[in-house]
C-alpha cells in the first residue's frame, strides 16, 4: 500500500480527509440534553513520564498498572490529552499495563514546530511502543485504543510498522475507512477549526470551549470542561489544521484493518453504523458496539459499559496470556 499518490489524487484525498474528519472529529452531540454533577476520577495511581522520540520530540505519556502483564496503549483525538481516559486507566490498571499517550503538541508533550502528519503520528506509536518495553522488559504485543484521530494515528502505525506488535485493535467513533464514506459538512459548527486564517485567541479559546462542550451528552462539570478546554488550545493553529487534513487514503485505512491479523473492537455512535456492518462483512470476527444515545466521547458519557466492553474484549483476546485474575 502506497502512503501517497498522484498530486490530483492527494488533492481529492486532502479535501475528503478534512471534510469526514470534520464531521468525526467536530461533531456535535445531536443536541442531546446535557446534565451537570457527573463524578470525574483522578489519575492519581498513574505515574508521569516521557521519552524521546525518534526525530527528538518530547512525548508525555501516563502509565499505570503491573509493567509486565498485558500492555493498553490509549491514543486520544484531535487536540486531547491522554487523562481524558482516566475512567479506564482506574478500571484497567489492575490487571492490565496500561499507558495513555499525549500526542505531540497535546497534553504535556512537547509542542514541536515539525511532525504534525500522519506517517510521523504512526512513528511517535511506535516509539512509545518501543520504549516502554526497553523499559519495562515487557515485549508481548500491545492493544491500540484509538479513540477519534486516534483512530488514524493508530492505523497509520499499523500500516507503516505492521501488526507484529499488536494484539488488538479498539477504534473508537470515528471512520475506519470502510462505505460508506462520509457525507462532508458544510455548516459552521464544523468549519471553525479548519479555518485557513489563524483566528484572534478570544474567538478561538469561544470556539474550542463549544467544541469541548459539543463532546458530550452528559455534562461532566464546568471544571472538567474548562481544564480539557485550556490543553486543547496549546497547539499552533497551522499544526491543527495539518491534523484535520490528514490526508492518508480511506482505502489504506480500510486495507489495515480489513488484514489485520489482530482481534478488532469498534465502538461507535450510530452514525458509524452503516460502516460497522460493512465491517462485519469483511471481517466476521470482529466485534461492533453501538452506544445509542452517548456524545463524541462516550467512555467518559458511559464509563460503566464501556469498561465493561473493554474488560471483556481484552478478557477474551489478551488477558489468558498469563494475567492472574
Amino acid at each position: 500500500m502506497e502512503p501517497s499518490g498522484s498530486p490530483r489524487r492527494k488533492a481529492c484525498t486532502r479535501a475528503v480527509g478534512a471534510a469526514w474528519l470534520a464531521v468525526g472529529v467536530l461533531g456535535a452531540s445531536g443536541g442531546a440534553a446535557m446534565a451537570s454533577g457527573t463524578t470525574v476520577q483522578n489519575t492519581e495511581r498513574a505515574g508521569s513520564r516521557s521519552f524521546i522520540t525518534s526525530d527528538g520530540a518530547r512525548l508525555h505519556y501516563l502509565e499505570a498498572g503491573p509493567s509486565l502483564a498485558p500492555t493498553v496503549i490509549f491514543v486520544p483525538g484531535w487536540t486531547m490529552p491522554g487523562w481524558i481516559f482516566e475512567r479506564q486507566i482506574a478500571a484497567l490498571s489492575d490487571r492490565f499495563h496500561v499507558l495513555a499517550l499525549d500526542p505531540r503538541g497535546q497534553g504535556e508533550s512537547e509542542v514541536t514546530r515539525f511532525g504534525y502528519t500522519w506517517e510521523r503520528r504512526g512513528r511517535d506509536i511506535g516509539d512509545l511502543i518501543d520504549h516502554a518495553s526497553g523499559v519495562s522488559g515487557n515485549r508481548d504485543p500491545v492493544v491500540l485504543i484509538g479513540w477519534s484521530l486516534g483512530v488514524l494515528d493508530s492505523l497509520s502505525y499499523v500500516h507503516q510498522a505492521g501488526d507484529g506488535k499488536v494484539a488488538g485493535l479498539v477504534l473508537i467513533d470515528n471512520s475506519i475507512g470502510g462505505p460508506p464514506a462520509p457525507a462532508a459538512r458544510t455548516d459552521a459548527s464544523t468549519a471553525s477549526p479548519a479555518d485557513a486564517a489563524p483566528l484572534p485567541e478570544v474567538e478561538r479559546s469561544r470556539r474550542r470551549a463549544a467544541f469541548v462542550a459539543s463532546m458530550f451528552a452528559h455534562d461532566p462539570g464546568a471544571d472538567y470542561r474548562a481544564r480539557l478546554t485550556d490543553q486543547a488550545l496549546r497547539m499552533d493553529q497551522a499544526d491543527e489544521r495539518r491534523l484535520l487534513a490528514y490526508d492518508m487514503p480511506r482505502e489504506t485505512w480500510r486495507a489495515v484493518v480489513e488484514s489485520v491479523r489482530a482481534p478488532v473492537l469498534y465502538v461507535i455512535r450510530p452514525r458509524w453504523r452503516e460502516q460497522a456492518d460493512n465491517l462485519i462483512l469483511t471481517r466476521p470476527d470482529a466485534t461492533v458496539a453501538v452506544f445509542e444515545t452517548a456524545g463524541h466521547a462516550l467512555f467518559v458519557d458511559e464509563p460503566d459499559r464501556f469498561n465493561a466492553l473493554l474488560r471483556d474484549f481484552l478478557d477474551r483476546h489478551v488477558a489468558p496470556r498469563g494475567v492472574v485474575h
